[in-house]
């Protein structure tokens, strides 16, 4: 899961739980998603990388820059 890229679905940010799509053994599952990087905040269509994971569906997310 670490190291995985999805889709922002509803706002990521401080204050906010942020939902995000990855894409999981050959479909797409939706988490529950929070910034990596304390006071970032993401909007929804940018593209992230996954740097924590949180059994069972909370991820921590950063922007996935070029």
């Amino acid at each position: 899961m670490v190291g995985s890229t999805g889709r922002v679905t509803g706002t990521v940010g401080p204050g906010l739980v942020g939902e995000v799509l990855v894409p999981v053994r050959g479909g797409t599952e939706a988490f529950l998603a929070y910034p990596a990087v304390p006071g970032e905040r993401i909007a929804t269509g940018s593209i992230v990388v996954v740097q924590e994971y949180h059994p069972p569906r909370t991820v921590f997310v950063a922007l996935l820059l070029g």
